[in-house]
């Protein structure tokens, strides 16, 4: 392993709430209650039947932009304010310390500010000029980081990255390099999407969409919840309680939006963290599940963990009390697993009906209550996304390493 980097200050918004203590009780206790069919959000152009599958965040909880800011102003920016609000006091000790040109920022996105580009459309259609409010710099797919780099004041190396439905977790990798060369002594980095009808029109036409709350790894798995949220954290050498322990990446490019389904991709992801964090996999107590709920993803998946951590490790899927966040689900299933480490022994619950599907590959997956008796000390969260882009990232309890 190599000279180990540490997470603070943990900021996250998403179905499960908008406040570390209420999202770890909801997480542990498996609730949906925040996964409500979403009447606001227009349906796909494609389909003309109201969408199940995506879930809006409805929370009073998003501030506005700064002044010197507005023309940044849409909903995905909103989240990113949220997120960052718990990482000021620390990040002003570390720029105390570095100096602003010192701090990066990596964000992953895959909608940036998609859906106020749509709605500026629309209305270019309906009166014939964009709105005043409007601003391309809200929806640019690069603007994030800039943004971030902005509102907090750093200076250092600031760039978004997007590669589907890992553009999150690749931050964490991309922000470890930044540290790992010497170019950064921090890096604000995490990620953030939100709902847009590209995204559901998209799922919609290669007909991913779940008619339901999502059941992942079912018999009866049809689809996905699409959800919007976001989680920021500041990564650096001050030692601290969570440590990144492995990344793994790879790119088995099977095809543009199916996984290999002999999961090779995702193995050799999860094995490279394994390697980087000099961990066994009999060493790691639970592993947070991409588990979209889609048929080709989960079969992928299931083979592709019970190849490489067999059926030992606790295994669980949030998705369903959080939508799958694409660009930012990878930092969100960091950010859950950041909250399992800091518990007592629970783990979050694998949620769905408990049909399980027969040619899946078993896991061990989490039931409501489970509890490992002792605090975690390793757990491993994966990401997977069209083009075969796969990443897996450990994080430890630093006293465990």
């Amino acid at each position: 392993m190599k000279s180990p980097v540490y997470l603070h200050a943990l900021g996250m918004i998403n179905a499960l709430g908008h406040d570390l203590p209420g999202i770890a009780a909801r997480l542990f206790a498996g609730d949906t209650s925040g996964m409500r069919v979403r009447d606001e959000v227009p349906a796909p152009l494609t389909s003309p039947a109201p969408v199940v599958g995506a879930v809006r965040v409805t929370t009073d909880a998003l501030p506005s932009l700064p002044a010197r800011l507005q023309r940044y102003d849409c909903r995905n920016n909103r989240f990113l304010v949220a997120a960052a609000q718990p990482l000021r006091p620390t990040l002003a000790r570390h720029i105390a310390r570095h100096g602003a040109t010192r701090i990066g920022v990596v964000i992953g996105t895959s909608t940036s500010g998609i859906a106020e580009g749509e709605a500026a459309l629309r209305t270019l259609a309906d009166r014939g000029a964009l709105p005043a409010a409007y601003h391309y710099v809200q929806q640019a797919l690069g603007a994030p980081a800039q943004f971030v780099a902005e509102l907090l004041g750093v200076h250092g190396p600031a760039y978004t990255i997007s590669t589907a439905c890992t553009s999150s977790a690749k931050a964490f990798g991309a922000a470890r390099r930044l540290i790992d060369s010497g170019i950064c002594d921090a890096v604000v980095t995490g990620g953030a999407d939100t709902l847009c009808d590209l995204t559901l029109g998209g799922f919609g036409a290669l007909e991913s969409l779940s008619q339901g709350l999502a059941r992942p790894m079912s018999r009866q798995r049809d689809g996905i919840n699409i959800g919007e949220g976001a989680m920021l954290c500041l990564m650096s050498r001050a030692p601290g309680d969570i440590v990144v322990s492995g990344i793994g990446e790879s790119s088995d490019a099977y095809h543009i939006s199916a996984p290999a389904p002999d999961g090779r991709g995702a193995i050799d992801a999860m094995r490279a963290a394994l390697h980087d964090a000099c961990l066994a996999p009999s060493q790691i107590d639970y592993v947070h599940l991409h588990a979209t709920g889609t048929p080709k993803n989960d079969a992928m998946e299931s083979l592709a963990t019970h190849a490489c951590l067999g059926a030992t490790a606790w295994a669980s899927g949030t998705k369903p009390m959080t939508g799958h966040l694409l660009g930012a689900a990878g930092a969100t299933g960091i950010g859950l697993c950041w909250l399992t480490l800091s518990s007592d022994g629970r783990l979050p619950p694998h949620v769905w009906d408990g049909d399980a599907a027969p040619e899946l590959s078993a896991l061990r997956l989490v039931t409501p209550g489970t509890t490992l008796g002792r605090a975690p000390r390793h757990v491993m969260t994966n990401a997977y996304a069209f083009g075969g882009n796969n990443v897996s990232v450990i994080l430890s309890r630093a006293e465990a390493l």
